[in-house]
């Protein structure tokens, strides 16, 4: 009788949770919605974020012991270019330099030839009571680019950096900067993140501090499209004095002309990125004729520092276009010509009209040439299918069947291993081509040699995004970026816009060399049968050196397991929660500190939201704490 009424129970239980993870499935959008509704109520503003995380007495005092226990204290030279500054502004600026809690800086400023009387004033005032500070009056304006080189004169620092006259520095800027160097000492580039904040006159948000901006680790791909590292951005001096100082000519986009040569001079440059705010940009500022005139040239300049640099790299044929707002940039490599063979290797069983949507769309909307389409069928008992496989087959399509239970890393690797490509394309069944040169944009960076897996912009049939590249820790192992927000938005600093880096991307669409496929072993059919196999082939490339890219140029429709159904089955969800176990065990604290997603982003959904709940970054603490 006990054990007909254990199982009687043991049933019911099964059968509530059997029902809920239904209802979940069903509605997920909502409770998703609602969930992140709470989570934002819980976790409160930037505001009070800022205020709730403002720094005490007690951190200034241990701030202060731990400056005085580093091995090395570098003079940090900040440079100022000014020009008919508003007073208000420049007094902020300077006293931001005043108020660092690591002393161990000097201020060299340019005034350009100001005529409104009361910069020098201000100036002069400074200079009179800080022996750190210092000027050079230039008689003749040259714009930034030359004033910024003034300034490099003055500076006798082992450290520059640069700040607006417009702009503030958080008290701990300098320190955190220094903190990361003793850490790091062969850094040759620091960067921070930043955020704006509103002037007095820009009533009723005056000095409030908003749009956080918590930046990717360093991501030479992002930086190709869009200067993501901008403020606060530490140099070697003499990587800086190496390249010359800033160019003439490159007004608007002379920090990311700086940037780029500084790199094309470094073999595997060390760069560090600071996960705090530690700038703050001032907001909607009023422009002078003069600095206006530099922005609306600021993404012509940005394609020409771009275009040099990769000359400057050995890759002159590399096209550099305008991207989708201003100064952003897209990127044209070259395919190798003659273009490679890419076999496109498509698992499906059943669900033929599925499969006819998938195969149309890439016939039909396709540029690239030499390409091949090979399906892999597993175990289809369906009679049109049948016939459908039968009449593709007749017409080019490769067929290869795989006899034993679906297992989504074997059947990839079995057809790899019997494709002649000297590509792969990994593709769903249940994928359609938007984008005409979908596969030229994949192959193209797919062919660069430090480049792994090539992942693409992925719709929902409702015009939504479905896969924007993996972000690591998601859900607890991994998820996808920017998921169901529409199509057209330009995702967190318009990251749903541009080419970057990424620790994964989605399977479901995914190019890659087969030289590389091989060297990493292909997909772990033993350990990963259905889920996450795609992130742990991607973290194997990354393992290896290679870096993942995504791309938005390259846009499909993805109907997501249209023919394999959900992930609602108690049978499902064991082995899902066995593969998640896996990976936590393989690859363990990577999965909470994926280096293109700051952590001050949320883990536990997958709009790139920020985390107001999460504390901020305290190197004094770690310090204490040994």
């Amino acid at each position: 009788m006990a054990d007909i009424v254990r199982q009687s129970i043991l049933s019911l239980r099964k059968g509530f949770r059997s029902f809920f993870i239904r209802l979940f499935l069903k509605h997920e959008r909502l409770f998703r919605d609602v969930a992140q509704a709470k989570a934002r109520i819980l976790g409160g503003s930037y505001r009070r974020w800022i205020r709730r995380h403002r720094l005490t007495e007690a951190d200034k005092k241990a701030i202060g012991r731990h400056i005085a226990s580093f091995g090395w204290c570098p003079l940090i030279s900040v440079l100022m270019p000014v020009y008919n500054a508003r007073a208000d502004a420049l007094h902020d600026a300077i006293r931001s330099m005043q108020a660092q809690l690591y002393p161990h800086w000097e201020l060299s400023i340019a005034d350009d030839a100001s005529t409104a009387a009361h910069v020098k004033e201000i100036i002069e005032d400074f200079c009179k009571s800080d022996p750190r500070i210092r000027c050079i009056y230039r008689p003749v304006n040259g714009r930034v680019s030359a004033a910024l080189n003034s300034a490099l004169d003055l500076a006798g620092g082992e450290f520059i950096a640069a700040l607006d006259q417009h702009d503030i520095l958080s008290e701990q800027a300098l320190y955190q900067v220094a903190a990361e160097l003793n850490q790091h000492p062969d850094a040759d580039i620091v960067y921070s993140d930043e955020d704006k904040v509103y002037s007095e006159q820009q009533k009723p948000s005056a000095g409030r501090r908003s749009e956080p901006h918590f930046k990717s680790g360093w991501n030479p791909d992002l930086l190709y499209s869009q200067n993501y590292i901008s403020r606060l951005c530490v140099y070697s001096a003499v990587l800086v004095k190496s390249v010359g100082g800033f160019r003439d000519g490159l007004e608007g986009s002379q920090d990311y002309d700086l940037l780029l040569r500084c790199l094309a001079a470094l073999d595997g440059p060390e760069v560090r990125h600071i996960p705090a705010i530690l700038y703050h940009r001032r907001a909607s500022s009023p422009l002078t004729a003069l600095e206006a005139g530099e922005k609306s040239h600021a993404t012509e300049h940005g394609i020409k520092a771009l275009t040099d640099y990769f000359r400057s790299r050995g890759v002159a044929d590399a096209r550099v276009e305008a991207g989708c707002f201003p100064a952003t940039y897209r990127v044209r490599f070259p395919v190798p010509e003659p273009p490679p063979k890419v076999s496109l290797i498509i698992p499906s069983r059943n669900h033929h009209e599925i499969l006819r949507g998938c195969i149309d769309s890439i016939r039909g909307k396709t540029s690239y040439q030499n390409y091949e389409i090979v399906v892999i069928d597993n175990r289809s008992d369906d009679p049109a299918t049948l016939r459908y496989l039968d009449e593709i087959a007749r017409s080019g399509v490769r067929i290869l069947r795989f006899d034993l239970p679906f297992n989504y890393s074997a059947i990839n690797n079995f057809a790899a291993e019997r494709v002649d490509g000297e590509v792969l394309g990994f593709l769903n069944n249940d994928i359609e081509v938007i984008t005409r040169d979908w596969l030229t944009e994949m192959v193209s960076h797919a062919m660069r040699p430090d480049i792994g897996a090539v992942g693409a912009k992925l719709y929902y049939a409702n015009d939504t995004i479905q896969h924007g590249g993996v972000i690591l820790g998601l859900g607890g192992v991994a998820g996808h970026s920017h998921k169901h927000l529409p199509r057209d938005d330009p995702g967190y600093f318009g990251r749903l816009c541009v080419t970057q880096n990424l620790s994964a991307v989605t399977g479901a669409c995914l190019v890659i060399r087969k030289e590389n496929y091989f060297k990493v072993g292909g997909f772990d059919p033993a350990n990963l049968t259905i889920a996450f196999n795609d992130v742990d082939f991607c973290l194997k490339l990354g393992a290896m050196g290679l870096r993942n890219v995504w791309t938005p140029y390259a846009e499909l429709y993805h109907r997501e397991s249209a023919s394999r159904g959900r992930e609602d089955s108690m049978e499902k969800i064991a082995r899902l929660h066995q593969e998640m176990a896996f990976m936590k065990d393989k690859w363990g604290e990577l999965l909470g500190r994926d280096p293109y997603y700051s952590p001050m982003l949320t883990r536990d959904w997958e709009n790139f939201a920020p985390d107001f709940r999460a504390a901020p970054r305290k190197p004094w603490v770690d310090w204490i704490n040994g």
